[in-house]
């Protein structure tokens, strides 16, 4: 039983190293999103348009979804009521990799009115803030600064703690 002992010991160790160093990778990758991402994408319309067009100088919270991703349309409803009452901050839907058409049928389906939904097509703004995951909301404040980030579907609770760290 002894001589197990030491390398067992060696395997813990190494387990959190390697742990460790996942762990500052992603803390890292989170750090450099910091500031509002420069990534051009197209609205409903066609235009082209980037994020701080949108947000406008107020405070954003943008959410990144796919009409497949069964979180993201549990949490639309949810998104679609803090949207309509807080005109004080900016809500960006940006759909990961899907068509207008998808979108829009989407959106008719289940009777959503969305405001500032943009089309992502290559995902560049999940890969620019390392947000792989569906849904993750990201939260800015007004000067552009990233002050927080929500990997998963939001509860109403998780929600309304977004908003309040991002009204004036």
């Amino acid at each position: 039983m002894k001589r197990f002992i030491k390398p067992l010991i060696w395997v813990f160790v190494s387990v959190l190293l390697i742990i460790g160093m996942m762990a500052g990778l992603v803390a890292l990758m989170e750090h450099k999103s910091s500031k509002l991402p420069d990534v051009r994408f197209q609205s409903m319309a066609g235009e082209t348009i980037t994020l701080d067009q949108v947000a406008d100088g107020k405070p954003m919270l943008v959410n990144l979804w796919a009409t497949w991703c069964a979180p993201c349309v549990r949490e639309m409803p949810l998104l679609q009521q803090a949207q309509q009452a807080n005109p004080d901050i900016t809500f960006v839907f940006v759909n990961q990799g899907e068509h207008t058409e998808t979108v829009d049928r989407f959106l008719k389906d289940q009777e959503l009115d969305l405001s500032n939904v943009l089309l992502d097509s290559k995902g560049q703004l999940a890969q620019v803030t390392a947000s792989m995951a569906l849904p993750t909301t990201l939260l800015y404040n007004a000067k552009g600064e990233q002050v927080g980030l929500h990997r998963a579907q939001l509860s109403p609770e998780q929600l309304a703690a977004m908003v309040k760290t991002l009204q004036p």
